[in-house]
């Protein structure tokens, strides 16, 4: 695996989250569950970003793996070319 992630899509993911409820971000874009990990970045230099949804309601993970904002899109998809 490289030290650049992969990026899997070039638009976030929208999410649907519960309050209080934990969810660990894909940081490596190995992933086959994304937005989320499943242990695909095992000996690579990624880990896994924990979110807490403060409240229940739709959330934008970022899906280039790209967001300066990890583990949310802070737009930075657009740079892609």
């Amino acid at each position: 695996m490289a030290d650049e992630p992969f990026s899997p899509q070039s638009f976030p993911y929208a999410v649907e989250v519960e309050a209080g409820k934990h969810y660990w971000w894909c940081a490596c874009g190995q992933s086959d569950k994304q937005p989320f990990c499943d242990g695909s970045h095992a000996g690579s230099c990624f880990s896994p970003v924990e979110y807490v949804a403060e409240q229940s309601g739709l959330v934008y993970f970022c899906g280039c793996k790209l967001s300066e904002g990890k583990p949310l899109c802070d737009g930075s998809h657009s740079q892609l070319s």
